[in-house]
């Protein structure tokens, strides 16, 4: 072999338009994360192969984590599966293969050239690509790695593939030194769509408010420095120090409250700060419209299955500013429904909800409260 593959990186105008462009976008302005990388680093010294997944909920800052992760390893192989067209299995195995197939050829010129181009039937089910991650392991010295990075598994089309297999295929058993790096929203475990005999680690991020909160405040602080890199005033800084009637400080504590840790939210609201959007002084309660077409996506997800009367009935229970957290069971005692019912409906949207376990109950909320009070606005459900 040549050059081992870990040195022979897929460069990266290999990969397709979308997904340079969200990269970049994604990885623009990052800022801390560093207890996931540090996790992420140490299972990959802790085991020879084996999936890794960070579960967060919308906005929480999974795709920029996975972004500014290839970034800064040129080597791993990217996906992402909300880029429009690319959320089925044969979309994924047909990039991906055709990756590893070229790390292949550029790696041993000679023995793997019928590998290229990729079989017609290599997006049937996993067995090319399980073929290709054998061929790499057999050649990676015992220092060196393949990771695959897959961001977003919940936005695959489940109908692109047999109900039982795994999302996108995914292999259930991995050669040494083969890794997957893995984002998705919440989920139940039973529904994960995996079923993998390797080493596993999910990072779950709503277990380390502390960490968010700290990341949360350096990225506004980023933008609350009045110079850029290159010298200019930024629109935000320059914004909040026009405004008479509120300081800097203030602004970081009450940003901070608003968000509830999350960066989509910041990254939103930000924007509408440096674009004028708040009167002075500044209303976060008033949504902006970039936050505003991202809450539109997920109403049409949510409804996607139509809405009956008990779907509007809990959808109207849980958008109820004085509800707060609420469990499954008192849900259905307030509308007066089946409990089990309920489960399922709040299972659907599990995505979309955070949940917090109070002895032997689960209580659930949605993620945000400005998701709850958009949704309360919509027609049709209050």
């Amino acid at each position: 072999m040549n050059t081992p593959p870990s040195e022979a990186r897929i460069n990266f105008a290999s990969y397709p338009t979308e997904f340079q462009q969200v990269i970049l976008e994604k990885s623009q302005n990052f800022i801390g994360r560093e207890f996931i990388f540090t996790a992420i680093t140490d299972f990959l010294h802790r085991h020879k192969r084996g999936y890794f997944t960070i579960v967060g909920v919308p906005g929480s800052g999974k795709s920029a984590i996975l972004a500014k992760y290839v970034t800064e390893n040129y080597h791993v192989i990217y996906y992402n599966a909300q880029v429009v067209g690319k959320n089925t299995a044969e979309e994924f195995l047909k990039t991906v293969c055709t990756n590893l197939v070229e790390m292949l050829h550029v790696t041993s010129l000679q023995d793997e050239t019928s590998l290229y181009p990729i079989p017609d039937n290599a997006t049937q089910g996993s067995w090319f690509l399980s073929l290709l991650l054998q061929k790499i392991s057999d050649k990676l010295e015992p220092s060196q790695r393949l990771i695959i990075a897959i961001d977003a598994l919940e936005a695959i089309d489940p109908n692109s593939q047999p109900p039982g297999t795994n999302l996108f295929y995914l292999p259930r058993y991995l050669p040494d030194r083969v890794y997957f790096l893995l984002t998705r929203r919440p989920f139940k475990r039973e529904k994960s769509g995996l079923l993998i005999e390797a080493p596993s680690q999910i990072l779950d991020l709503s277990e380390y408010p502390e960490e968010n909160r700290e990341d949360v405040q350096a990225y506004i602080q980023e933008y609350l420095t009045p110079l850029s890199h290159d010298g200019e005033c930024r629109d935000v800084a320059c914004n909040v120090s026009t405004n008479h009637n509120i300081n800097e400080l203030d602004v970081m504590h009450r940003l901070t409250t608003a968000s509830e840790n999350n960066f989509m939210y910041l990254h939103h609201t930000l924007n509408a700060i440096a674009e004028g959007f708040y009167s002075e002084p500044y209303q976060f309660d008033c949504i902006p419209p970039g936050l505003e077409a991202y809450y539109q996506q997920h109403w049409q997800k949510m409804k996607s299955e139509g809405l009956s009367d008990l779907v509007l009935k809990v959808m109207s229970v849980l958008t109820c500013a004085e509800t707060g957290e609420i469990s499954a069971k008192g849900i259905a005692q307030a509308i007066a429904e089946d409990e089990y019912d309920v489960e399922e409906i709040l299972e659907n949207w599990l995505e979309f909800l955070q949940q917090h376990r109070i002895g032997k109950e689960t209580r659930y909320s949605f993620y945000h409260s400005h998701f709850r009070l958009w949704l309360a606005n919509q027609k049709g459900i209050c």
